[in-house]
């Protein structure tokens, strides 16, 4: 199992924290925003992924294969408005 310490809670306005000691900062790597997670009486924190991570790559790979047409292309109608008045 990795390295264990105690922290104390700290009063952060209407908030609590902890100080979390440089060497465990720098084992986990976690960067300077993190995602915080309840499970079964533990608290989990991990480094932060940007939701859509990756999406480039899976798109790129849907064109490729032919799989990112509307499914409903044939399903959408313009409306007057949409005719007239919107600048495409």
């Amino acid at each position: 199992m990795g390295t264990s310490t105690k922290a104390h809670i700290i009063k952060i306005g209407n908030s609590r924290g902890i100080r979390i000691p440089k060497p465990l900062l720098e084992q986990v790597n976690l960067g300077k925003e993190v995602e915080l997670e309840a499970q079964e009486g533990q608290l989990v924190i991990r480094p932060a992924h940007g939701l859509r991570r990756g999406w480039d790559e899976l798109f790129a790979k849907m064109a490729q294969s032919g799989d990112d047409r509307l499914l409903d292309a044939e399903a959408i109608e313009l409306t007057v408005w949409d005719r007239d008045e919107w600048e495409w």
